[in-house]
């Protein structure tokens, strides 16, 4: 299998509309890939919150119609990253969009864990609630998107679902590219999968992203690495590691999924 991530650069200088259109421009440049994925909220800027109610879309908005397109004349699955979706009650969520070869829209997910604690998407966006999976001729895809990556709990449910490619877009900041890197590799090797992160490059809202997107083989092996400016990364992902990795050193069976609490705990909550 055959992937590419597309490390774009987002800017205050680059309109939505202008990015979009170089976007789908790279998009159709990969052509005889099988995936190709796209950062997080890349039309507005993840870290450009007074953009995200002008820049708000619906799932078959400009973004999606351009993407679609993209795919098509590509001919590849393609992950089109985030983007800040207008729910039908007029709430916003920041929404991964996956289309197949023939530009079909084939899933959508609304990231859970919304970063910013008093700030951001905190704030200004709703939670999604749903773990989002879908089976391919490459293998089974879960979906996560950036801050997603601190809570073990959902790759776990993405791989009791099945999951053997975690696709994570990300606008992961700069001044903690490593932290992203650690989490990203642990990913792959506790879930026993490929994980395949892309991360926005440049610098908006204030904000220097980290670049540094990722190929990651279920060992923790880093199968290809981008640095910090622009880059399409394009990595050859060997999808039988998987099972025999997981048949190898079948950690996952050994789960424990209820764990007693200390005795002193016990001791101190009982009445």
């Amino acid at each position: 299998m055959r992937v590419s991530l597309i490390q774009l650069l987002v800017s205050d200088t680059e309109s939505a509309d202008e990015r979009r259109a170089r976007a789908a421009a790279l998009v159709r440049g990969r052509a005889g890939d099988d995936l190709v994925v796209l950062p997080e909220l890349w039309t507005t800027g993840a870290w450009a919150y007074d953009d995200w109610q002008a820049g708000a879309e619906p799932v078959d908005g400009p973004t999606a119609r351009a993407m679609s397109a993209a795919a098509r004349s590509a001919a590849v699955w393609l992950h089109a990253g985030t983007v800040v979706e207008r729910g039908d009650d007029g709430s916003l969520y920041n929404t991964a969009l996956l289309f197949d070869r023939s530009g079909a829209l084939r899933r959508t997910y609304r990231k859970i864990h919304r970063y910013g604690f008093d700030t951001g998407e905190a704030v200004w966006m709703a939670a999604g609630r749903e773990v989002v999976t879908i089976g391919t001729e490459l293998g089974r895809l879960g979906f996560a998107t950036c801050y997603d990556l601190r809570f073990p709990e959902l790759f776990r449910a993405l791989v009791d679902a099945g999951t053997e490619i975690l696709v994570v877009p990300a606008a992961w900041p700069a001044r903690r590219r490593e932290q992203w890197r650690i989490l990203v590799r642990a990913r792959a090797v506790e879930e026993q999968a490929v994980v395949l992160a892309c991360c926005a490059s440049g610098s908006h809202g204030g904000m220097e992203q980290a670049g540094g997107s990722m190929a990651v083989d279920p060992w923790g092996t880093v199968l290809a690495e981008a640095g910090a400016g622009e880059e399409v990364l394009t990595a050859e992902i060997d999808m039988d590691v998987v099972a025999a990795i997981r048949a190898e050193l079948p950690v996952l069976q050994d789960r424990v999924l209820s764990i007693p609490a200390p005795e002193n705990a016990r001791s101190a909550s009982a009445p």
